[in-house]
């Protein structure tokens, strides 16, 4: 079969529309936080199989989310976020009183940078599109909101999932204590600990792409993992100085904006 000039402009032309128009954006009215919520739940609950409050709804949310701003990627060519993480700034938790994350280690140790400390979580992004494009954007959109409000820190748990009853999870905490651990003044305890004593730590296991990412940006894990039984996860404590964010990121993730 021989292709005409016409036959591959049409070709081209399908593909271009099947490509995804993402942008980045703050969340600007409870609508688009309930399109962000909306997606947390469908990755974690529907896909992870966490135990959610008021499942009923189809939302992921709780006490924090009014508290936070929410970093959102669409894609315009349907209308929907594909992509999102949710951002506490220090004066915000002053006003609830505290991180997410301090429901599950404690942060004593890091008391001294609280006016600094900006808190990521929910991070998600939709199953089709994992390529890269989306995790990009929105790294961008943080690094941007932090230059552009002058904060110096960002702390966050990574998940690691336990379906296999948190071997790997131990595994991957080996792997990574060895060149990334923080120094003893930033290390967090956890409230519920993985018992590490008790997993096999020897697993052959990739460190999820996410975490890898995070650690070549310059992030440190600040102790030993937390066991979340609501999302069956073993979340790590990381922090990121935005003094030690590598410099091929920064140039990279500073390029884009947030609207």
């Amino acid at each position: 079969m021989f292709l005409t000039e016409d036959t591959l402009i049409h070709e081209q032309l399908a593909r271009e529309v099947q490509k995804p128009q993402l942008t980045l954006s703050l969340a600007s009215s409870q609508a688009d936080i309930e399109d962000a919520q909306r997606l947390r739940f469908k990755v974690f609950a529907e896909e992870m199989g966490a135990t959610l409050p008021n499942a009923a709804s189809g939302l992921d949310q709780d006490i924090f989310d009014p508290y936070c701003d929410h970093l959102l990627v669409r894609d315009e060519r349907i209308g929907r976020v594909v992509g999102t993480y949710r951002i506490l700034r220090p004066e915000s938790a002053k006003r609830i009183g505290g991180y997410y994350s301090e429901t599950e280690f404690d942060l004593t140790r890091l008391q001294h940078l609280r006016n600094q400390l900006v808190e990521l979580g929910r991070s998600c992004v939709h199953r089709d599109y994992r390529s890269g494009g989306v995790i990009t954007l929105l790294w961008a959109g943080l690094a941007d909101y932090m230059a552009r409000h002058g904060y110096d820190y960002l702390i966050g748990c990574a998940s690691i999932s336990m379906a296999d009853g948190g071997h790997a999870a131990a595994s991957i905490y080996r792997q990574l204590k060895e060149k990334h651990l923080a120094p003893a003044e930033w290390r967090v305890m956890p409230r519920c600990p993985l018992p590490l004593y008790a997993l096999n730590q020897h697993v052959l296991t990739e460190v999820p792409p996410l975490i890898k990412g995070y650690m070549r940006a310059g992030a440190m894990i600040c102790g030993e993992p937390a066991w979340d039984p609501d999302f069956n996860t073993a979340d790590l404590p990381l922090l990121l100085p935005m003094s030690r964010l590598s410099p091929r990121y920064a140039k990279h993730f500073l390029q884009a904006k947030v609207a």
